[in-house]
């Protein structure tokens, strides 16, 4: 297989990676934001808890896998990213400390303010991922502001205040908004009673919420912020990992360029504009997992529209076009792509096959009575 074929196939799979931990470990997180709001006593909470407390470990392996997969398939992502946006990084990884103490402790004391403090723990541990997530989606369709001296040592030339810019925080309250439908929707399938109420008024909510910032956001893409061309005349596709050896014009409204170029990307948006009015419409029926389905379908397209409209960029720079990061000029040698995609082709489908077994062994809804009989195994 040719250099070339193995950077747009390692481009593939670190967007289904991303997706898969979105379409995954979303749902935990959109359940953890609820946490406060849907449960009015605690064993409604625990209820709520227990809905996601046997799989959001496992669900964090696809973040931990597309985190790596970055590491070892973009070198000079990685790199770039940890030096300007570690103290974002640091933000996310002391927020998510709160989840595991949070669902092993919170239920280890019959003490109501104990139990509190650690629902709120377990809120902020899922709220803020969900939100910077985003923010750093917001700031990559901006351009990050970094370059690349002549030595490709790359220098951080912006601020942690300056990433909380309006479209960043326009596109973090997208990535909150469309977690929090996911797990909305997650919830309708475990639960039932006055909590699958709650959780149904919140669906359509937050569903039309998300599907209309979704649009306000393409508004500032196609108007207000710079996207980035690659002058193709210049790209070198399967050469070394330098990416000072293209050209890279930036202007409002370039991210759109890709769309009249290969008109079928526009699937994506529409995939995520559906997929959200699809859930809103099904928020009130009786086809919970239907209206579950239909949250994935609008994750699964809002994430491509992002990675569809940047195509072939992945970490573009603002300082300085030049030193932009593409597929092309990011990735790792020949044999590493090799190595990681024969891994990939053996443990994927195990790790799949083991994922779905786990789902259906856990099957069917969580109830006050499940918990009463089990009150000193689950959480």
């Amino acid at each position: 297989m040719d250099y070339t074929t193995l950077k747009l196939i390692w481009w593939v799979l670190i967007g289904v990676l991303l997706i898969g931990f979105a379409l995954t470990d979303g749902f935990d997180m959109g359940v953890g934001a609820l946490l406060p709001f849907l449960g009015k006593t605690d064993s409604e909470r625990r209820i709520i808890i227990n809905t996601v407390g046997p799989t959001w470990e496992g669900n964090q392996v696809w973040f931990v896998t597309a985190g790596g997969a970055i590491f070892a398939a973009w070198p000079l992502v990685y790199a770039s990213a940890f030096s300007g946006l570690y103290v974002a990084l640091l933000l996310v990884l002391f927020a998510l400390f709160f989840r595991p103490v949070g669902f092993d402790y919170r239920s280890k004391l019959d003490n109501p303010q104990w139990r509190s403090a650690w629902d709120w723990a377990l809120f902020a541990g899922s709220t803020v991922p969900a939100l910077v997530f985003g923010v750093a989606f917001g700031n990559l369709l901006q351009g990050v502001p970094f370059f690349f001296d002549r030595d490709l040592r790359v220098t951080y030339t912006g601020s942690f205040w300056a990433l909380l810019n309006p479209f960043a925080l326009l596109c973090g309250l997208i990535s909150l908004l469309m977690l929090v439908s996911h797990g909305a929707a997650f919830l309708r399938t475990k639960t039932d009673g006055a909590v699958a109420a709650r959780a149904s008024r919140i669906l359509r909510i937050t569903s039309l919420l998300t599907v209309s910032l979704f649009l306000v956001a393409g508004v500032f893409v196609a108007k207000i912020i710079p996207g980035y061309y690659l002058l193709t005349d210049s790209t070198v596709t399967d050469g070394p990992a330098n990416p000072l050896l293209k050209s890279v014009f930036s202007a409002p409204g370039l991210w759109l360029s890709n769309y009249s170029q290969y008109p079928w990307m526009i699937i994506a948006p529409l995939l995520g504009c559906v997929g959200a009015l699809l859930a809103a419409l099904l928020a009130n029926s009786r086809l919970q997992k239907s209206g579950f389905m239909a949250t994935g379908l609008m994750i699964i397209g809002i994430i491509l529209t992002a990675g569809c409209s940047m195509f072939p960029f992945v970490m573009p720079s603002s300082s300085s076009p030049q030193s932009s990061l593409t597929l092309w000029d990011a990735a790792s040698s020949k044999l590493t792509l090799e190595i990681m995609l024969l891994t990939v082709i053996v443990f994927l489908p195990v790790v799949l096959l083991y994922t779905g077994w786990v789902y259906r062994v856990i099957r069917g809804r969580v109830t006050a009575e499940t918990i009463e009989q089990n009150k000193h195994s689950m959480y």
